[in-house]
């Protein structure tokens, strides 16, 4: 009778055999947190995080998006720890924006550890605030983000906690994808940041089966015990632009745009759409409407060298219908892109062409002088940007008026520039449909008090719009009065998109591959004399 009767050692080891097993089981039964209000209590999983862990367990690669205070963090301590327990020679690392947090993950594994019951704990060789190794040789370590981090050592699971939020996170990925190579697990978590940064871009990546992870969303909604009052609380207590980042894992509405976030996801639902014809030979420009001779254009540009990380932009609008007719985005010499210039305003009706005259702005200045193209935007030099009345739209009179050609950006200038923009777009008065410029509005972002792209990513085509805009409502000194609206209250009609209209006629006499106009140059001008 006492030999049927299982002893002591084969329950702990059967126990042992299906903790090792049946992870749901042994977080349920033997693994303890600390509650912030509960205090230390059993890790009863709530059914969302079983599903959560039951993908992390199913996929090697796990990017996750989440709203704050849903146990994700904990989770993965407890993955952590389980890896640990049964498994030898584990190597885990966790890189957090700062050594406190990564420092919080590991103190979690360590305190479900130091409460596991004593045939769980086999020891450990050593033990402080940033390692927890054991004996067995497996161990978690904490960093903090640093471009080398985990660079020396092979990993069996990486997490990277709040990544959105982790500078230098690029290096760190790419030195991590080294020591991931013979078969280790990383799981990648934040609440989102906006849009335009490594994490943003790695989770749209993979919702496009584009790199190697599992995408895992999880709104506050999610948690059993939350509610819309809970919700409502949030706003209260984080404001509207923090809580919408902390709960409801939605890129665009956690970032610091110019343009608010509900006017870009309308402007992306309602008129981005594919441009009718593309012309270049690597399609740069593209054309939504062709040339029409009873209109008046604008043709606004910003310039870069053509050899750099920037491009070289430019925009068609609409003067009475603030429509975007046409886009130009190429790295391409500055000459060339003079030369171009002069052909895209000519062939919309003589376009007021206006041109930043930076250093680099010279050179492309210089053609539109030396083509002598008549409708070239001047500025006078000692210009107060509020007065309408002292700025100039060609070079009639310039000597007396003391005009230099294209247009100014400045610290002075630049503010006007960027609040005429956000007003355009948040009284939805301009109809943008290239998806390019719209790319770019997603990264444009307030940094302290300036306006500009987040790094790594480009601004000329938003810069070029703004400087469109700006001159239009004051070089062109329109009566908006009297203008017909054709934007006041877009939610109530229907946009027609002429996906399928044919244009006819072609570009002005090719010049090369840029489809340049060559023409016969007209009076030179040195734009040296005028801005220096």
């Amino acid at each position: 009778m006492a030999d049927t009767v299982p002893n002591i050692k084969q329950i702990v080891a059967e126990e042992y055999k299906r903790c090792a097993k049946d992870v749901i089981y042994f977080f349920k039964k033997y693994v303890y947190i600390q509650h912030p209000q509960r205090g230390k209590i059993k890790f009863n999983l709530y059914p969302f995080q079983e599903l959560v862990l039951g993908e992390l367990y199913n996929y090697d690669y796990s990017i996750i998006l989440k709203s704050r205070q849903l146990g994700i963090s904990t989770l993965t301590a407890a993955m952590a720890l389980h890896l640990m327990i049964f498994n030898s020679d584990k190597n885990i690392l966790v890189i957090a924006t700062k050594q406190t947090t990564a420092k919080n993950l590991v103190t979690k594994v360590r305190y479900a550890y130091d409460n596991l019951p004593s045939w769980l704990r086999e020891g450990y060789i050593e033990n402080n605030k940033l390692n927890l190794k054991l004996k067995n040789g497996s161990q978690i370590k904490a960093e903090s983000s640093a471009a080398d981090a985990g660079r020396s050592e092979a990993v069996s699971m990486l997490i990277i906690d709040e990544a959105a939020f982790v500078p230098e996170i690029d290096d760190i990925w790419g030195a991590a994808q080294q020591t991931l190579a013979t078969g280790g697990r990383a799981v990648v978590l934040s609440t989102p940041n906006g849009v335009a940064n490594w994490f943003h871009r790695e989770w749209t990546k993979a919702k496009e089966n584009k790199n190697k992870f599992h995408t895992i969303q999880l709104h506050w909604s999610m948690h059993p015990e939350r509610d819309d009052a809970w919700r409502e609380e949030q706003n209260d207590i984080l404001g509207p632009r923090l809580a919408a980042q902390e709960c409801d894992a939605d890129f665009l509405a956690s970032g610091n745009t110019v343009i608010s976030p509900d006017t870009l996801k309308f402007y992306a639902a309602t008129f981005i759409r594919k441009p009718v014809e593309q012309r270049g030979p690597n399609k740069e420009l593209w054309i939504w409407e062709p040339a029409n001779y009873t209109k008046a254009y604008i043709v606004a540009c910003d310039v870069a060298r053509g050899d750099g990380s920037d491009y070289s932009s430019a925009h068609v609008i609409d003067v009475e219908e603030m429509t975007q007719v046409a886009e130009f985005q190429a790295k391409i010499p500055t000459k060339d892109f003079g030369n171009f210039l002069v052909g895209l305003a000519s062939e919309y009706n003589d376009a007021l062409l206006v041109i930043e005259n930076s250093t680099i702005g010279w050179a492309v200045l210089q053609q539109a002088i030396n083509r002598n193209y008549a409708n070239l935007y001047y500025t006078e030099q000692k210009l107060n940007y509020v007065d309408e009345k002292k700025q100039h739209t060609n070079k009639i009179g310039r000597q007396e008026k003391k005009s230099v050609p294209g247009f100014t950006t400045s610290p002075s200038t630049r503010p006007l520039m960027v609040n005429k923009l956000e007003e355009y777009f948040r009284n939805r008065d301009f109809m943008l449909y290239g998806e390019r410029t719209m790319n770019e509005l997603y990264a444009f972002i307030w940094n302290g008090q300036k306006a500009e792209a987040m790094k790594g990513y480009n601004d000329d085509l938003v810069l070029a719009l703004a400087i469109g805009m700006w001159v239009r409502d004051t070089a062109l000194q329109l009566n908006k009065l009297r203008m017909q609206s054709t934007k006041a209250n877009l939610d109530a009609f229907t946009i027609v998109r002429p996906e399928a209209m044919v244009y006819a006629g072609d570009y002005a006499p090719a010049h090369d591959q840029w489809n340049i106009p060559t023409g016969n140059p007209g009076e030179e001008e040195d734009i040296s004399k005028w801005l220096l």
